[in-house]
């Protein structure tokens, strides 16, 4: 598990805990103590795969909602991943393929498939 994913699972697990107020202020307090620099803290891409997932009620212990506005792309390749991942789990240990198999071979991931095997690796997808 990389360092996004690792913010995702820390993320899911301070908000069930009642130690955030919010997924989205969760996810930022989790990303300032994990991530290293201001840049990779407010990454978009992790982000909104993050908050796009957790919006449609799918991430276990958060309510469905409106956590993300901007770049819901990403929002809809987290949900093709879960979806491809219910049928075939294996591609959990491959993230390269599974970027692939949703469909955007030829364009470079930046952390999506991190989130989202993480949650899928510690049972955090309903």
């Amino acid at each position: 598990m990389g360092k996004y994913g690792e913010t995702a699972v820390r993320a899911v697990s301070l908000y069930a805990n009642g130690k955030a107020s919010s997924i989205v202020d969760a996810w930022e307090i989790v990303a300032r103590e994990t991530l290293s620099t201001e840049s990779t803290q407010k990454k978009p891409c992790p982000r909104t795969t993050f908050l796009g997932v957790c919006e449609s009620g799918i991430v276990v212990g958060v309510p469905a909602g409106e956590y993300n506005t901007k770049l819901t792309t990403n929002k809809q390749y987290g949900l093709k991943a879960i979806a491809l991942l219910r049928h075939k789990p294996q591609l959990a240990n491959d993230q390269a393929l599974l970027w692939e198999k949703i469909g955007n071979a030829g364009i470079a991931p930046n952390g999506q498939m991190d989130v989202i095997t993480a949650l899928w690796e510690n049972r955090l997808i309903k």
